[in-house]
């Protein structure tokens, strides 16, 4: 095989290997919109409640999924460039011309083998999905969309925000395992300690801890956040979009 076929072949295939075209890994922004970054994060999460439940504390009706994620989501990215004075480029969103070879290259495939995967893993519910010819009609389509907004805003809030924020702080290391230990134990996640099944939360944060990490590493090797968010939102799509449907 002729050596130009290898390295075409190996552009296609380095991304499994965590090699992506060089990009800056580091945030090109200052202390100030650092610390911006950080109080966007602290008002999401902390104040207003990654599941608004700021509206319960003050007694207002708490908006449906189906509104409350997209608004939460294009806050985020209002608030970004607004607020915190950052590029959204600066915490790895690039348009997709910007995009490398490797990068199209490895979303494509992770996103087939996904879909094969979990295609397979809920082929029972997926049948009885599509069996309903009003499916696009009904509120399965909007169940799943509303999921895979979800998947995408967390990774834009601790994989974008706090990761990008706490490595130009710390160092790689040090930020991605304390954005990942807030992205497992923190308020995304805290109610699976009052989970209905005793034992349940370990194997539960076990799982959300290296998926986590998984992300972590990928954002911070590729330095694209679209394709952590992508790959989240579908992962959210099928187990807990599909999960809902199955109740």
């Amino acid at each position: 095989m002729k050596r130009s076929s290898l390295q075409w072949i190996g552009r296609h295939l380095q991304g499994h290997l965590f090699l992506f075209e060089t990009r800056p890994r580091l945030p090109a922004y200052d202390s100030s919109a650092g610390l911006r970054l950080l109080l966007i994060f602290i008002l999401l999460e902390g104040v207003v409640g990654p599941r608004l439940s700021l509206f319960r504390v003050l007694g207002l009706p708490l908006p449906p999924a189906w509104l409350r994620v997209p608004i939460l989501l294009m806050l985020t990215i209002i608030l970004i460039p607004i607020f915190a004075r950052v590029r959204l480029g600066q915490i790895g969103l690039y348009p997709l011309p910007d995009w490398g070879v490797t990068e199209k290259s490895y979303l494509i495939q992770v996103l087939l083998i996904a879909n094969v995967v979990f295609g397979f893993l809920f082929a029972e519910r997926l049948r009885m999905i599509f069996a309903d010819p009003g499916f696009w009609w009904r509120p399965a389509a909007l169940i799943i969309l509303t999921n895979f907004l979800w998947g995408f805003h967390q990774e834009l809030v601790y994989r974008g925000i706090l990761q990008t924020e706490l490595m130009r702080r710390w160092g790689s290391l040090v930020g991605i395992l304390a954005s990942n230990f807030l992205f497992t134990f923190g308020p995304l996640h805290f109610y699976h300690f009052s989970g209905p099944v005793p034992g349940q939360a370990l194997p539960m944060f076990t799982g959300i801890f290296l998926t986590g990490l998984f992300f972590g590493v990928l954002f911070k090797r590729s330095g694209n956040l679209a394709i952590v968010g992508v790959l989240h939102g579908l992962g959210n799509s099928y187990i807990d979009g599909l999960g809902a449907l199955g109740r």
